[in-house]
């Protein structure tokens, strides 16, 4: 299978790509070019990327900006971070990777806990994580070609103990090995419209 993921080079792609080349094809994308140089902000760059590729079987995306703020001190421009990047990026992933994607393909999209449990300054976040879960499970019914589209819905990762183990307080963190077996029950699986939730 040849796999296109975005995002490769960030805590859970690095992962995902350790895993999965071992068994695949596995093209790396993402903005410091590695494979594939894509800023999935830009529908542009994400039409250049598809089309540079060439043939893809599965997407997988663990990548998209979002931002933490506090409600009291929360602007329009701080939830538009998350909108223009960690949902509308994943959207267009799949709605314009859609045209490109091989006959029964897969995209497999990236949201969080968040969308469900929230904490303090993850307004904007929530908002997005749900809306690329809601959209999944809606797109997932009118894709064409026997596409499926599915989305990884983790917990804190241990690998993100350090970086934002305070923010989570009282969250029991999930081992790496769990969350790359959610990418591969997508991936490699028959299932589609599903948040695949790893809590």
């Amino acid at each position: 299978m040849r796999i296109l993921l975005i995002g490769a080079s960030g805590t859970i792609g690095r992962r995902i790509y350790d895993d999965f080349s071992k068994k695949h094809e596995v093209v790396k994308a993402g903005r410091s070019g590695e494979d594939a140089a894509v800023d999935i902000t830009s529908p542009a760059s994400i039409e250049e990327m598809y089309k540079s590729v060439g043939n893809i079987d599965s997407v997988i995306c663990a990548a998209g900006p979002a931002k933490f703020a506090q409600f009291g001190e929360m602007t329009e421009d701080d939830v538009y971070v998350g909108i223009h990047g960690k949902m509308m990026g994943q959207v267009n992933l799949v709605l314009i990777g859609q045209k490109y994607i091989n006959d029964g393909g897969s995209f497999t999209l990236t949201t969080g806990i968040l969308a469900d449990d929230p904490i303090a300054g993850s307004a904007a976040v929530s908002l997005v994580n749900g809306g690329v879960n809601s959209f999944v499970i809606a797109a997932a019914h009118e894709v064409k070609r026997g596409i499926r589209v599915n989305v990884v819905c983790p917990t804190l990762v241990e690998d993100s103990i350090e970086a934002y183990g305070d923010w989570f307080a009282g969250f029991d963190p999930v081992p790496m090995s769990r969350v790359v077996n959610g990418y591969k029950r997508s991936v490699e699986g028959l299932i589609t419209g599903r948040i695949i939730k790893i809590y």
